[in-house]
Order: structure tokens, then sequence, then C-alpha cells
């Protein structure tokens, strides 16, 4: 038997196998692997047909579907090389890739009269995408955890669709066999797989909210921020006041004192305290105001 591919290069041997109830004979390949593309796209089509014939679990049908798996591995590696770059391990693509191809084969008729290559890209480029989507995490997490996450999803699914509503903790923990607290720990780290750059623009609920950013709606302003540079400029100056005038201060925003309480402690009146305290703060503010450039 004559065929278009060479074979002291693709390992095609004259003689053949797989005879189908038909008594049709196909080439026997020691390498389908080392086939070229284009000859491995007329094989195939030649390999289609007889599969289509061939009945289910006898080794003739395994032969001419391991044979389609081996000879179009290129189509794989061709899909793969478009995700080279992702940080991830070719090898980890590839393998994602051939289960693609496989689910190909398996569901791909010649009656269809389309290039099996046409056919088989999106199944296989499809299965690459849902491994990305699956394994690609925003944070790092413990794979112990990623899996965990994935167990998670399929048993939130599985009971959603038995329930009809959102299954509790405790049915998902007895479904996965396993504690509520793991639960609630896949639960969390699943907040690790996608994130939101904090610029991302929103849309207002009217016209008069405009244009609005993601940071706009997380988290609160802390008060005691606005206290930091307050802080680091009274210091100084605190330091220069003398330590009669650091007490008092310290008595009456400190311990909270009365400036009748001050003055009993110090030997003064209640007035003589206050006019004290006015002189004080006003020498702070005078000099935290001159350090801001503002007097």
């Amino acid at each position: 038997m004559q065929t278009a591919v060479n074979r002291s290069e693709a390992g095609v041997v004259e003689g053949g196998t797989g005879a189908g109830t038909d008594g049709a004979m196909l080439p026997g390949i020691d390498a389908p692997r080392s086939i070229a593309p284009r000859d491995a796209r007329t094989l195939s089509r030649q390999f289609f047909r007889r599969l289509a014939v061939l009945e289910e679990g006898t080794h003739e049908y395994q032969y001419a579907r391991n044979t389609l798996i081996e000879m179009n591995m290129s189509l794989v590696r061709f899909a793969a090389g478009r995700f080279r770059g992702r940080g991830d391990d070719m090898d980890d693509i590839v393998q994602t890739g051939m289960i693609g191809l496989i689910k190909a084969i398996d569901r791909f008729e010649v009656v269809r009269e389309v290039e099996f290559t046409s056919f088989a890209l999106p199944y296989i480029v499809g299965e690459i995408k849902r491994f990305f989507r699956d394994t690609t995490w925003a944070v790092h997490v413990p794979r112990r955890l990623q899996e965990l996450r994935v167990e998670l999803a399929k048993a939130r699914d599985e009971l959603a669709s038995r329930l009809d509503r959102e299954p509790t903790v405790a049915e998902l923990a007895t479904l996965m066999n396993i504690a509520e607290s793991q639960v609630v720990e896949a639960q969390i780290a699943s907040n690790g797989y996608n994130s939101s750059s904090l610029d991302a623009a929103l849309t207002g609920d009217g016209p008069e909210n405009g244009e609005a950013v993601l940071a706009d709606f997380i988290g609160v302003e802390e008060e005691g921020l606005r206290l930091v540079e307050d802080y680091h400029s009274l210091a100084p100056l605190m330091a220069e006041l003398s330590e009669r005038d650091r007490r008092i201060i310290h008595m009456r925003f400190v311990e909270e004192a009365t400036q009748a309480e001050i003055g009993e402690r110090l030997g003064c009146s209640q007035m003589h305290v206050s006019r004290l305290i006015k002189r004080i703060i006003a020498r702070l503010r005078q000099g935290m105001l001159g350090e801001l450039g503002c007097a």
C-alpha cells in the first residue's frame, strides 16, 4: 500500500492493521508522533472514516483512536505555544491541551465536512484556558487550599442543584466529609483567586455621582491618621515647654483633671490655672502654625 506519507520519516509500514467489519485495512504507523502536520491531516481523515464503523472497545478501535491522538499532538503543541510566558510549566499546559484533543477526537464526525484541525483547536484552547482559570490565583495560596477550593466549588454546584438554594457550611462539610472549619477556610481562601484594581471605574447611581472608582467604596477613613502629622509637629514644641507647663498640660489633657483640681495641686486659683492653660495652648498653636508656614 502506497500513501502520501514518506514511510522512512513517518514510520508507516505496509500491510496495515485494524481490519474492520468491511475488511478494509488501516496503515500500520510505528511512529505517529513524527508525522508532519500536513500528512497527519490526510491520514486523519482515513482513520476517522474507519473509526466511525469500528466497534468501540475492540483492539482495532483502540489502535485507530490512539493513532489519531498521537498524530495530532502537534495541534496541542501549537495551541500551548500561545500561552508560553504565563509562568506555568509548559508540560502541564500541554497535558491539559491533550484532554481537549481527546474530547475533540471522540466527538468529531467526518460527515460534517469540516477540517479536524478547525474542529479540535477550540476544544484544546478551551481546556487550556480552563486550566488557567482554575489554577491562577491573584495572591499566593497554599496548594492544599487551592485544591480544596476546587472541591468546594463542585460540592456547592451539586448541592445547589439538588436543594435549589445555596447550601450551608454544615451541608457542604457533610458532603465533602470534612470539618466545617475547613469549609470556611476554603471559602476565605477563594477570595484570593480574583482581584480587582482599586482604580477600576464604576458607574454612579445617578448623574450627580459621575464616574467613581472602586477605591471610593472600600474601607473607611481612619480619623487617627489625621493626628499623626500633628503629633510629630507638636512633639518638639512640647519639649521646649518648662517642666511646670508640661505638667499642667499632662494633668489637664491626659489625666483629665479639672482646673480647680490642678489649682489645688499647684497651690493657685482656678482662674490662674485657666490663664496658664490658655497661654500654653496659644504658644503651641503659634508654633505649629508657624512650622506649617501659616503664621
